[in-house]
Parts: C-alpha cells; sequence; structure tokens
C-alpha cells in the first residue's frame, strides 16, 4: 500500500521542549519495509513532523492487531519525513 495524505498520521502530543512530539498512524502499512522508505510521509513537514519525533502504527487485517513504534529520520523543508523503525532496549 501506499501513504494517502487523505489518511495523516495524527499527533496525539505536541511537544514539549525540545521533547518529541508523539503520532500515531493507523492503516493497513503496518511492516517497517513497507513504512521505513525515504518520504514515505509525503506531507510530514506541512504536518508539522520534526526530526527525532515518535510515530506509533498501528493497523491490521482479519482481526488481527499489529502496531510498531518509529522514529522520524529525516523531514525535508515543505516536503516528506522518512521514520525508521525503533529498537528498544
Amino acid at each position: 500500500m501506499a501513504y494517502e495524505t487523505t489518511n495523516p498520521p495524527i499527533c496525539m502530543k505536541e511537544r514539549f521542549g525540545s521533547g518529541p512530539a508523539l503520532w500515531v498512524y493507523v492503516d493497513g502499512d503496518t511492516t517497517a519495509s513497507t513504512i521505513d522508505v525515504d518520504d514515505y510521509f509525503s506531507n510530514g513537514d506541512a504536518l508539522g513532523m520534526k526530526v527525532n519525533d515518535i510515530v506509533f502504527i498501528v493497523g491490521g487485517a482479519g482481526g488481527t492487531l499489529t502496531g510498531t513504534m518509529h522514529v522520524v529520520e529525516t523531514v525535508t523543508s515543505g516536503g516528506a519525513a522518512s521514520v525508521k523503525a525503533a529498537t528498544l532496549s
């Protein structure tokens, strides 16, 4: 699937000071190999995404809910945002 600007991620928590904002994106695209591509969120800058923001990806099909956590890696001025799956340790 491809990202559709009609179904954007939603900012659930604005940044406080220098901390990250928290976003939730609900869609059928839930695998890192699909989402972690350059410029996946084509309107990321317009939405207000910033580097180091956290994006929770939630989706699933057939009654199976999945979720992953990603970090905004790059944002192009006036353009797209790229994310990378977060590693928890």
